[in-house]
Order: structure tokens, then sequence, then C-alpha cells
């Protein structure tokens, strides 16, 4: 199995498609891994090299030190390091919510490794500390009934939340939520204290200074998301925002082939 073990991490990943073509590093959401893209981007394997990993707390992806490097700013270095040890000086970066919050970080703070990002249902972050501490008390208790609650029970009340309306009615639903089954409770736990939006800095006031062309995705149904990527959209001097039809949260699911159809666009272009 492909690990890259790092001083504080010892990260999952796996490697697919052309090697001689330009590499995608596609980062997943909370409660993800990286089979989440593995089931669904072969169709890029011929344009592109496709580099998916665990983040910490999910999956195969472990984290060796201390709870502090399940952060943003820890982890966002230490995917560097990993693009470091491949030998990957320039990439293209998709990240889905979760994901797309820590890829629009890497973006703003380490410019010179991407190319093109397209972020999926994401946010930069809450923009007031009173916000930032209402949401981290809300991420707090998630944590905790993560580590007391029995996790099924956990996943069902999770995915309750109007979020994720329009993903519990696809067809698809309940084989994810079998597959979400097998992440560890307690990983994800530190994952949702630490990493949650509510520990996350505010990423706002550096939207009108990024260079990196950005790419908007969001479901025409997920309300609360279409209007806060309005936002960046309107901040961010570099970015396209394209909202998909009849989806919701996970245009990856709901949608996959106007998913491959608008990346293969963008990053083509």
């Amino acid at each position: 199995m492909p690990f890259l073990k790092l001083k504080n991490y010892n990260f999952y990943y796996t490697i697919n498609g052309n090697i001689n073509q330009p590499i995608i590093l596609f980062l997943h959401g909370f409660l993800g891994n990286s089979q989440d893209f593995n089931t669904r981007i072969s169709p890029l394997f011929p344009q592109f090299c496709c580099l998916t990993l665990d983040l910490p707390g999910h999956g195969q992806t472990q984290v060796l030190g201390e709870d502090i490097y399940y952060k943003m700013p820890e982890t966002a270095a230490a995917l560097i390091e990993v693009l470091n040890h491949l030998n990957i000086s320039q990439c293209y970066l998709m990240g889905y919510s979760m994901g797309g919050r820590l890829g629009l970080y890497l973006t703003l703070h380490f410019p010179q490794y991407f190319k093109k990002v397209v972020l999926e249902s994401t946010s930069p972050g809450l923009k007031t500390e009173s916000e930032r501490v209402q949401r981290l008390i809300s991420d707090t208790q998630k944590s905790e009934q993560l580590e007391t609650l029995e996790f099924p029970i956990f996943l069902e009340q999770w995915y309750h939340q109007p979020l994720f309306h329009t993903l519990k009615n696809h067809p698809e639903f309940d084989k994810i939520f079998n597959h979400r089954l097998n992440n560890n409770p307690l990983g994800l736990s530190k994952s949702l204290r630490y990493l949650g939006t509510g520990n996350q800095p505010s990423l706002w006031e550096k939207l009108p200074t990024n260079q990196i062309p950005l790419l908007l995705l969001v479901g025409e149904l997920d309300h609360k998301f279409k209007q806060i990527n309005q936002e960046i959209n309107q901040l961010c001097p570099v970015s396209w925002l394209q909202i998909i039809p009849n989806c919701g949260h996970n245009i990856l699911i709901e949608n996959p082939q106007q998913w491959i159809n608008v990346i293969v666009n963008f990053l083509s272009e």
C-alpha cells in the first residue's frame, strides 16, 4: 500500500492516470476518503495524473503527533511536504467541502504550487470571532457525539442536516452511508474539532489578493453555499462561478458526468 511517512503523519495516497500528464491533487470532504474520488475519476486518466489521499482523521492516514496536527495550518504544511516528497513542484488542485476549505488555504498561502484550483461546495470560513466561537461550540458538541454515540446513529443525525437533503434522496445514498462506516469515529472527532469551520482561520480578507485561477462549483439547490460562493466570486478577481443545475452539496455524487466535464473544460483552457 502506498504510504508516505512524515514526522507527524503517515499519509495514505494513490496515484492513477497518465503519469506524463499534468497532476491534479484531490482533497475530499468530512467523513470521506480518497475512494470518494477514485471511484469516479477514471474519465480524467487519459489527460491527467490524479493524486488522491486520505486527510488526517479519515481513511488510512494517521496523525503520529499531537492533536494540533489536525489543524488547518499544520495539515496544509504537511500536504506541501507530500508534494515535495513526490517531486511535484506544481499541480492542479480540486477540493470538496472540507477539502475545499483546506484547498483554499493552500492556494492563498502556497500559491507557487498551484496552476489552477477547483473548489466545490466550499467556504473561506467565518468572518467574525463571534461566529467562529459559536461554530466551535457546535463542532465540539458534534465531536463529542462521535466519541459517545454509536457511529451509525451519529451518521444518521449528520445526514439529517438540510445540507444533505438531496444526497439522502440519491439512489446511491445507502452505499455511501455504508462506506462512511469504515472510518474511525475517534479520528473523525479530532478532525471535526480541529479542522472544522469553527477552528478555521478566516480567509475572507485574503481573497482579493489571490492570483491563482479559481473555479467555484456549487449546486443549484445548495442555497447556503450558493450565496457564499457568489460572495467569493465578487471578492476574488480571478474566479469563475459555475452553478450546477438540480444538484445539492455533493455534485460529484449527484451529477458525476457534469462534474468531470466542467473540471476538464476549466483545466484545459
